[in-house]
């Protein structure tokens, strides 16, 4: 480049690439940032001296775009892309190798790649602290919910405990007097359905964190095998292979052993009935400062997207009718949360779901 206008022809160049970049990432939809990444590599095509050679490749976390002629031989020009500064990718502009040297970029290309480079990161990182946001907010919107759905719950459930108690003294009264044995067994039908409603008050005062609890220092792992061992005939029913790993065999914390039992009963046989026959269940036990971690992992269906902020609410079930109250994983919930600790789901690789429990030591 000798003229003054060729050089003023590249430095044109160069600006009307940083303007598109611009425009291409303020318009760019978050949910199709592939296309947006395209359209810039393509700007970069544009805006180098030998622009009829020049290609460009771009990657950064799982996005990876390039021109339609890029080869990694190329002889490139490249720029670290920084996300929250830490190095998540890099983007390079390159030319023939048979054909051209280091020597053919200019130095203003170093800095227009930089300067693309910068805009990206900013791009990514936006992207991250929209999607971090939108799911704190469904995590504070699902927990609202449920809190107000705890309240109702309490509420029923303490006023259904005082008819269902007189149904059962009655009942129980007139099997005393009456000796007709038909008019018997109709009085255990109505007992056997208190009885099982009353069930059903316990758990919804479990999901509202109504039921008085014994809190002491326990050992985690023998109520955890405890469990595992009492779903043995279920495991074996359905060829399940489970594998449980203990970080440490002494882990202890401070909670209600009978609620213990419960959540991990609840967790584990929830993981066996969303799991094909000779599947993998994984449940492991690790420990953080101040903090208990419970991992169950399936290799099912797992959790469709649309039902993901719903699997914590009383009378939710995907199981077909007369298989599951929808109480199970609701009741779980409301234990954790009285033991001041958090559960979570997440997808599972390549399929399935993990559920995970954080309770603290103390």
């Amino acid at each position: 480049m000798t003229t003054t206008k060729d050089k003023l022809k590249e430095r044109v160049k160069e600006l009307t690439c940083l303007y598109e970049v611009t425009s291409i990432i303020v318009n760019s939809d978050y949910d199709q940032l592939d296309a947006s990444l395209e359209a810039i590599v393509y700007c970069l095509k544009r805006a180098w001296q030998f622009e009829n050679v020049t290609e460009a490749y771009l990657k950064v976390n799982e996005y990876q775009v390039q021109t339609d002629d890029f080869k990694h031989n190329m002889v490139t020009l490249i720029s670290k892309i920084k996300v929250f500064n830490k190095i998540e990718g890099e983007v390079i502009v390159g030319y023939p190798p048979n054909q051209y040297t280091h020597d053919d970029f200019l130095v203003e290309e170093q800095t227009l790649l930089n300067n693309v480079a910068l805009d990206i990161g900013n791009l990514i990182e936006r992207k991250q602290i929209r999607d971090s946001e939108a799911i704190t907010r469904r995590k504070m919107e699902r927990t609202d919910r449920l809190h107000i759905l705890g309240e109702i719950t309490a509420g029923i459930a303490h006023e259904l405990n005082t008819p269902l108690a007189n149904i059962l003294g009655f009942s129980e009264l007139l099997t005393d007097k009456v000796t007709d044995q038909e008019t018997v067994r109709d009085l255990k039908k109505i007992m056997d359905s208190a009885i099982f409603s009353r069930e059903i008050v316990k758990k919804l005062m479990f999901f509202a964190c109504e039921m008085p609890q014994e809190m002491k220092t326990v050992k985690l792992i023998p109520i955890v095998t405890g469990v595992i061992k009492l779903l043995g005939p279920s495991l074996r029913n359905k060829k399940i292979k489970l594998v449980s790993t203990f970080e440490n065999e002494r882990i202890e914390l401070r909670g209600d052993t009978v609620q213990l039992t419960q959540v991990l009963f609840n967790l584990i046989m929830n993981a066996i009935y969303y799991s094909p026959e000779n599947g993998i269940i994984t449940v492991k036990v690790l420990e953080t400062d101040g903090f208990v971690l419970l991992k169950i992992a399936d290799h099912g269906k797992g959790i469709p997207a649309e039902l993901e902020d719903k699997v914590f609410e009383p009378f939710f079930t995907t199981k077909p009718i007369g298989e599951g109250s929808g109480l199970g994983l609701s009741v779980v919930h409301g234990i954790i949360t009285s033991h001041k600790g958090s559960i979570e789901h997440t997808k599972n690789t390549p399929k399935g779901t993990i559920f995970t429990v954080n309770f603290p030591k103390q």
